[in-house]
């Protein structure tokens, strides 16, 4: 199903999908973000649900800065999901959050062209494997009602739904978002 590969210090992984193999890379450079711009436009649809409105430059910079509360950017792991050169999808994880044998997802955003057909379950798939390997015990993930797709997916990879909370996570939230869910895997034997 995959294959990993380091270069220059990134680890990337080839994920096979009804797409033909998508690569996943982790680490962001700057000369990323023209393409990280063009999917939070594309997915301004998930934006305008969850956030109330639609992306902007501020998201993409907010990937890097934004960390709950006692945790550092070398927690923080940021991965692209891609088709050729082309960027059709964005995980944003802080791992040791909500406790130190744990990995929050903050942002798991597929591009419309790419929806449906099992990428982002493949690409999951893959991301959820290198977490249990690494000794981590849970993933969790926030599910917003105002997203029901992505608590579908959620539900479908095998995450309990909790009760509605207060948003939170590693990105700032505006005033009148809808309500959110944690979302909690166990990767427990």
């Amino acid at each position: 199903m995959r294959s990993a590969a380091s270069k220059l210090g990134r680890v990337i992984w080839t994920v096979a999908t009804d797409y033909g193999p998508i690569v996943v890379r982790e680490q962001i450079e700057p000369d990323d973000e023209p393409g990280i711009l063009e999917l939070f436009a594309a997915c301004d649809d998930w934006f305008e649900a969850v956030t109330g409105g639609p992306s902007g430059h501020g998201d993409v910079q907010g990937l890097f800065y934004s960390l709950p509360e006692g945790r550092s950017f070398e927690d923080k792991r940021l991965f692209t999901v891609r088709d050729g050169d082309k960027i059709v999808g964005l995980v944003d994880a802080v791992l040791g959050h909500p406790h130190r044998n744990a990995v929050a997802v903050g942002q798991f955003l597929v591009a419309p062209s790419h929806r449906g057909r099992g990428l982002g379950t493949a690409v999951a798939s893959v991301l959820v494997g290198e977490a249990r390997a690494a000794g981590l015990e849970e993933v969790t993930a926030t599910a917003h009602d105002a997203w029901p797709a992505g608590q579908a997916f959620l539900r479908a990879l095998g995450f309990a739904i909790g009760p509605v909370t207060e948003p939170a996570g590693n990105r700032a939230t505006t005033s009148g978002e809808p309500a959110v869910r944690r979302a909690t895997l166990s990767l427990g034997a």
